[in-house]
């Protein structure tokens, strides 16, 4: 029965919502479901999204979004087996990618040449782009992906280019992350490693870059379902800090929580003009703020910032280049039992500078103050208002379903054999 229940459930997993920012907040993007919604920061109106290729942009939950680090290029992935590329200059549908299983995480390159994306069996697929031939309004014949590298039938999480472009980052379910010197000809695969980075206990949920002027190379760190977030150098795979979120933030900032599965990193991005990383844990209403020491190479919990009067856990976060902004959402799609079956709330943080013990330090600003204003929240959120209580349903729904999804179930002999025939009759039924 167990089996049959996994099989049915698929096509209506929970799917967290995501956001994406432009490197110079032009615009912000938001995906629920199989909805992406994009709004113009410039020209204060929402965004149409044209594609060609007819029906719907996305048949099924978005699982991935990326801005290029350009921000001529924006890219959207996940259950409906398709890879979408958009120019942001007229939002059109450039290119998509038929990918053979579902897309679990996106990356492209500092050039902008390359769109690299993993599926759910642990290949990373890479495909050219016409760079000098760019042109936002013409649509690209349909591009044919190769495979680049594979984490051998784990589930890659995140995907990540090195500050200066030379190392590809990946990480997995299975507690790995792997970095490979990313190739001049990665069509022909990316055979040489550059190191693994071993250390985390549990799944691997993101990554991102510390890079200071001193240490223009970046620090990796990276989240986990362990509670933890580490510190690495890409180049040797060594870890060099670890921050255990629960032990330094405190235990009361997680409302008496004791299961550590509970309070499982999700998300983390850095603030641009400092070497703070903003962490979204799985069970905590609001953000914490680390500290990294590049000198010393080390990290600490330099804020709790909470979100008072909603129930608001972030489920994703972004910020641009230029903005020192942090941009949050929290939301999922495919619940069951409400009157809305998909949810999107959108929070910005602001005033990073004094980040101190101290000192006040940052502002969640009211709906009124988020650039954009009214308009951007109807177009991100779908309305305006939103009963709060219904995101401490979502935010259950999410929990269950990414220990589904990424914590890795232990079989008995006679359960694997069970499965492998299940699916083998699948397939000479079809």
């Amino acid at each position: 029965m167990e089996d049959t229940y996994e099989e049915a459930s698929k096509d209506t997993e929970v799917a967290p919502a995501l956001i994406a920012v432009h490197p110079t907040q032009n615009s912000v993007a938001v995906a629920i479901g199989s909805d992406l919604r994009v709004f113009d920061l410039i020209g204060g109106c929402a965004v149409s999204l044209v594609d060609d290729s007819g029906g719907s942009l996305h048949k099924d939950s978005i699982r991935a979004i990326r801005y290029g680090a350009s921000g001529k290029l924006f890219v959207s992935a996940g259950d409906d087996k398709l890879v979408k590329i958009w120019s942001t200059e007229s939002w059109r549908c450039i290119s998509t990618v038929c990918s053979e299983k579902r897309v679990t995480a996106v990356a492209i390159s500092n050039d902008g040449s390359y769109v690299c994306f993993a599926d759910k069996f642990g290949v990373i697929w890479v495909v050219d782009l016409d760079v000098e031939g760019f042109d936002g309004n013409q649509v690209s014949a349909n591009k044919k992906a190769a495979p680049m590298l594979s984490h051998y039938c784990s589930i890659i999480t995140s995907l990540e280019f090195s500050p200066d472009g030379r190392f590809f980052v990946s990480a997995d379910r299975d507690f790995k992350i792997r970095v490979n010197v990313f190739p001049k000809k990665p069509l022909d695969g990316a055979h040489e490693i550059q190191s693994f980075a071993l250390g985390h206990t549990e799944f691997v949920s993101c990554l991102a870059f510390v890079c200071t002027q001193e240490f223009p190379q970046g620090f990796l760190v990276s989240g986990s379902g362990d509670s933890t977030v580490r510190l690495w150098d890409i180049s040797s795979g060594s870890l060099l800090d670890t921050c255990d979120i629960i032990e330094k933030a405190g235990p009361l900032e997680f409302k008496g929580i004791e299961e550590e599965s509970c309070a499982a990193v999700t998300d983390l991005c850095t603030i641009p003009d400092s070497t703070l990383v903003a962490v979204a844990v799985q069970s905590l209403q609001g953000i914490i703020l680390l500290r990294c020491d590049p000198s010393a190479q080390t990290l600490d919990v330099a804020k709790v910032v909470t979100i008072k009067g909603d129930t608001f856990i972030p489920t994703s976060l972004a910020t641009s280049v230029s903005s020192g902004l942090l941009w949050m959402v929290t939301g999922a799609s495919n619940l069951g039992g409400l009157e809305s079956p998909s949810l999107a709330r959108v929070r910005v943080i602001s005033d990073f500078k004094e980040t101190t013990p101290d000192v006040e330090g940052p502002t969640v600003l009211e709906d009124d103050e988020t650039p954009g204003g009214v308009k951007l929240l109807e177009k991100l959120q779908g309305r305006v208002s939103i009963d709060e209580k219904v995101f401490s349903t979502a935010a259950e729904a999410l929990k269950i379903s990414m220990s589904k999804l990424l914590i890795k179930k232990q079989y008995s002999t006679e359960r694997r054999e069970f499965r492998k025939r299940g699916r083998n009759d699948k397939k000479l039924k079809q």
